[in-house]
């Protein structure tokens, strides 16, 4: 009875670290996507990585602002040409779990630009909603 019980937890950690890697993957797709939608001058495409929803929070060097439409618009504001944007590169430093619905990453930002280079750091909250992966909080500064 004690084999078949130490058997069954066994097991239960080999699935729950496979769940935990394959959404580690699925997240670090997500940043890999919005890298090449920023590279390819798509800020819009870029913003599929974020919840759509006014819940959404990005928090910059000016504080928090509130919103999917409005991250959006900033984006375009602070960066209204590919010249602005540059090519996007992301340091992963940390990809966490902290539960079955939330992952942490941290990591650094930056830009490579013919009008100077730029960069910084980075804490994203993931969620799971509706069976997906989305930002639902950016601290980038």
């Amino acid at each position: 009875m004690l084999k078949l019980l130490l058997l069954s937890g066994l097991f239960l950690v080999i699935l729950s670290a496979e769940a935990q890697t394959k959404d580690a993957i699925v997240i670090r797709k997500i940043l890999s996507t919005q890298t090449t939608a920023w590279n390819e001058g798509n800020i819009e495409r870029f913003m599929n990585g974020y919840w759509r929803s006014d819940s959404l929070m990005f928090i910059g060097k000016n504080g928090p602002t509130y919103g999917w439409n409005k991250t959006l618009a900033n984006y375009k504001k602070n960066y209204p040409d590919t010249t602005s944007m540059g090519k996007l590169q992301f340091d992963l430093i940390t990809v966490n779990r902290l539960s079955d619905l939330y992952y942490s990453v941290v990591g650094k930002w930056r830009l490579k630009r013919s009008i100077g280079d730029v960069g910084g750091v980075f804490t994203l909250l993931f969620k799971r909603i509706k069976k997906q992966w989305v930002i639902i909080q950016d601290h980038s500064s």
